[in-house]
């Protein structure tokens, strides 16, 4: 599935209406270069699953917790990390095993770790610089009627 996003607020909207489908133990696969808005879509992710409360880039603590919604939203990023094998080395089966989301930006860095994850590739437009195609392929989601 394709959707078109002209703001961060849209790019929110379309995390938002994912969330409202998962379940627990999904793995959400973040794509896109600096600036794309993966952070964005997992403000919107956190907020489709009733998490209050401000929702930031886990950059340098590499994963952030919010546990007070539907469902738990771990919140990674892999940007500093180089393999799968670090990303085990931070407890990864543990995050998989509390019944929760976790939503990992650059998730090409530790693909290898990744057992079939919905894939939320962002892409900016070269001719426009406000708007994103957004991506959602992977698991049940390759089936239309999902969102």
């Amino acid at each position: 599935m394709e959707f078109l996003s002209t703001s961060p607020a849209r790019t929110e909207e379309i995390g938002r209406e994912l969330a409202r489908s998962l379940q627990p133990g999904d793995v959400i696969a973040l794509r896109g270069d600096l600036g794309a808005g993966k952070t964005a879509f997992t403000r919107g992710l956190a907020r489709g699953l009733g998490i209050p409360g401000p929702v930031t880039s886990p950059t340098y603590t590499i994963v952030n917790e919010y546990p007070d919604g539907r469902l738990p939203l771990f919140h990674f990023d892999m940007y500093r990390l180089s393999d799968a094998e670090e990303l085990f080395d931070l407890g990864w089966e543990d995050y998989l095993s509390r019944g929760g989301v976790c939503a990992v930006e650059w998730s090409e860095n530790v693909w290898d770790a990744l057992e079939a994850p919905i894939v939320v590739e962002l892409r900016k437009d070269p001719a426009d610089e406000n708007l994103r195609h957004i991506t959602i392929s992977g698991g049940r989601f390759d089936e239309a009627d999902c969102l």
